[in-house]
């Protein structure tokens, strides 16, 4: 059984809704509690080369924090870890006047301050508005592989239905205080940097390994922590690490999409050993299909990963269950998968909940209210 981990990016927010720069102080707390490491001890652990050892960790702007989960085998576990690591992010944020929110864009206009250190500050030095502007959280799912060369053959098979995830999970309609028009603005907004977004096939592991080293070797990106493709390939895990998801207002979508992307891993890499080719999907009709992932959600057409032409959401949804349909068996997880895909769709993603609870009250700020209690299941 293939083991997952999630990492998700929560916003630490004062009790208007308005994210406030209390990140660093929160870790500050959770470290000492055993918990997480400051801005200063996860840029050392970087620089040393070894894999972070706090479950709660700095990013790149203040106004967030980090959750990494546990290695887990089953999607149990996996919810016992997220909603673990959540209250223990709210109870550091809690300590110092603040709550966490899952929302992966702020409602709320501001100007975002970015995290003391080396590295996050030479890269808003080097990429400008795009840094100082990126305050956003994604939702990170790692999937154990055997190694690079079933790894790469995963990235080249899964590509052409990340977009359906990107759909699935959108949750961030607002843009520093306006409507964005995007169900997951969040998505647009990641693109801007250069070494972002959909890849063309890689073929084997040295071809991965070559582009990767070229991107580095232009002296644009600071290193190879900032190769951001939709998925990739861990530098520090034996994992595809697939980065395409808003994070999830609620624990048990969080869940479901683990599941699915679980699911995806193993049915590519049962492809790979039975020698069924990679779509030849070029990467421009993929940006296509994410674009439109990120601007409809799950509420109009997406781009079907079979056909590359329009159909409805669910009909593509549906497209997906059945692709992973197999491999959920095999984890015993189709049931449950296929429940939560059911949810979404009945309710609606955390966009459509965002935008409900705007129009109900005329407040960006009892948006993220609403949101504070939701991650923490209040």
């Amino acid at each position: 059984m293939r083991t997952v981990g999630v990492e998700e990016e929560l916003l630490v927010v004062d009790p208007s809704g308005t994210p406030v720069p209390l990140g660093p102080a929160a870790l500050e707390v959770a470290a000492r509690r055993g918990e997480g490491e400051t801005p200063e001890q996860h840029e050392r652990a970087g620089e040393e080369g070894g894999a972070s050892p706090g479950h709660l960790v700095p990013e790149l702007k203040q106004e967030q924090v980090e959750l990494g989960s546990r290695v887990c085998t089953d999607l149990a576990e996996v919810t016992g870890e997220l909603r673990y690591w959540r209250g223990r992010a709210d109870a550091a944020a809690r300590a110092v006047g603040a709550r966490v929110a899952a929302l992966a864009t702020s409602p709320v206009g501001l100007s975002p301050e970015t995290t003391p250190g080396r590295r996050y500050e030479e890269m808003t030095e080097t990429f400008g508005l795009i840094a100082r502007d990126q305050l956003t959280c994604g939702c990170h799912v790692h999937v154990s592989v055997s190694d690079d060369e079933e790894g790469v053959a995963v990235l080249d098979r899964i590509r052409v239905w990340l977009p359906v995830l990107t759909a699935l999970t959108a949750n961030s309609p607002f843009w520093l205080g306006a409507d964005s028009g995007y169900a997951s603005f969040r998505s647009q907004a990641w693109n801007r940097w250069p070494s972002s977004g959909a890849t063309e096939p890689f073929g084997d592991a040295a071809t991965y390994h070559r582009v990767v080293a070229d991107l580095v070797a232009t002296g644009t990106i600071v290193d190879a922590g900032m190769v951001y493709f939709d998925a990739r390939l861990s530098q520090t895990w034996p994992t595809v690490e697939v980065r395409v998801a808003d994070v999830a207002l609620r624990v048990e979508d969080a869940v479901t999409h683990a599941g699915l992307v679980r699911g995806l891993v193993e049915t590519a890499a049962r492809e790979w050993r039975d020698g069924v080719p990679a779509p030849r999907v070029r990467s421009e009709v993929l940006r296509v299909a994410a674009w439109r992932a990120g601007r409809s959600g799950t509420t109009g057409d997406l781009v079907h990963p079979r056909t590359g032409r329009p159909a409805p959401a669910a009909d593509v949804v549906a497209a997906l269950l059945e692709h992973v349909g197999p491999a959920l068996d095999v984890t015993a997880d189709r049931q449950r998968v296929a429940d939560g895909v059911a949810a979404v769709l009945a309710r609606g993603t955390g966009a459509d909940l965002q935008r409900r609870v705007h129009r109900g009250t005329g407040d960006l700020g009892a948006v993220v209210r609403a949101g504070v209690e939701l991650t923490t299941g209040e």
